[in-house]
């Protein structure tokens, strides 16, 4: 069996389980009519972790959303020494889901206000040739790797260090540190970046109107503020956020567990958006623009409401379906079981894989570290 058939074993619909789809109650919205075309269109990934918008377009509200959008020069920053582009019509986009200890994010992941930042999740999404396909990869925040010197969000620069956990990157360098960071380890050229933060994500949830979850067990993890009794859950944006955050609550309690429950999460909110529709409520859409484009930070590239339609109109006919999710292959560090390492020559065969446009092959990832996550099913 090939990588992009390997079944999601946390997804309703994709592990033998077969059930009708669930509407939402309430009335039915109807189509949009010829003159509503400019209406925004969101797409969701991620812990964290994708998110991808669409447009809308008239006037200073135009100009309001574009406002809100927060944007980081990657290419000034990281300037030539960089992988080249690959020219055969695919896209690298690097995701990540921070967790800013400060503002409304500090009560969403704890801890100090000190203003400090991490990344908790990540993912390269690889959109294929043509836009019908992509592949998304996880990189475990523990894994230890080797950071090349970066130049800080404010300007200085700060030393290579060895056997430093992947998420230190974001840490010490922001999102131009990240980005080098995974082109070093990849040898692949990131074209895109994408951002979202802890209270960004909730939102957004919030106004897409929850997520469906049925779960098989309890969970009750205190770190991640999430009690669910077993059963079918309408996750609003606050348990959603600890759902993907959760590590003690399901499963081994590792986060290879968790990202588990994040792929099956995003797969789920990709396939309840493209069911959503285009809203006929002007201020509901209004809404959601507004409170999309103040949870995402970009690079420079898509960082134009303009951009961001033109962009998720190449992705919106990517449905969960044909979306292969994969951790980057990994093994537990002998001396640190809290702590992973690349399994360099299967992870090879994934970023060949992904350079050259291809499938990435079920060998790839095989008798690699995955960790557990049990007792939850996402429904799509």
């Amino acid at each position: 069996m090939s990588a992009e058939s390997t079944p999601d074993p946390v997804i309703r619909g994709e592990t033998g389980i077969t059930t009708p789809r669930r509407r939402a109650k309430g009335r039915r919205r109807k189509p949009p009519t010829g003159g509503r075309r400019k209406a925004l269109t969101v797409m969701a990934w991620t812990a964290a972790g994708i998110v991808v918008l669409g447009g809308t377009g008239a006037g200073y509200l135009y100009f309001k959303l574009n406002n809100n959008l927060k944007t980081v020069d990657i290419n000034q920053a990281l300037g030539g020494d960089r992988p080249t582009k690959v020219g055969n019509g695919s896209e690298n986009i690097l995701v990540l889901g921070s967790d800013t200890r400060s503002g409304s994010n500090k009560k969403l992941g704890g801890g100090a206000d000190d203003g400090s930042a991490r990344s908790d999740t990540a993912m390269i999404v690889h959109v294929y040739a043509g836009h019908k396909k992509a592949s998304v990869v996880s990189i475990p925040r523990d894994t230890l790797i080797d950071r090349p010197a970066c130049t800080d969000t404010k300007g200085g620069t700060q030393p290579a260090a060895h056997d430093v956990m992947f998420n230190s990157a974001y840490t010490t360098g922001g999102a131009a540190c990240a980005v080098k960071t995974v082109e070093s380890m990849t040898g692949i050229r990131m074209d895109h970046y994408l951002e979202v933060d802890f209270s960004g994500f909730e939102k957004l949830i919030d106004e897409l109107g929850g997520v469906q979850v049925t779960t098989t067990k309890n969970i009750d993890d205190p770190d991640s503020h999430l009690k669910l009794k077993a059963g079918t859950h309408t996750l609003n944006g606050k348990q959603s956020l600890g759902l993907v955050r959760t590590r003690h609550g399901v499963g081994d309690g590792s986060d290879l567990g968790r990202i588990q429950l994040q792929q099956a999460f995003i797969k789920a909110l990709v396939n309840q958006v493209r069911h959503i529709g285009l809203f006929t409520n002007p201020k509901k859409l209004y809404d959601l623009a507004d409170t999309a484009t103040k949870a995402v930070t970009t690079d420079s590239d898509l960082g134009s409401v303009n951009s961001l339609m033109s962009f998720a109109d190449g992705l919106k006919g990517i449905s969960s379906s044909h979306m292969n999710m994969v951790t980057m292959p990994v093994r537990y560090d002998s001396a640190n079981a809290n702590r992973v390492v690349v399994a360099q020559a299967k992870a090879k065969l994934v970023w060949d894989a992904l350079k050259n446009d291809r499938p990435i092959p079920a060998s790839a990832t095989k008798g690699t570290a995955t960790g557990e996550a049990k007792g939850v099913v996402i429904s799509s």
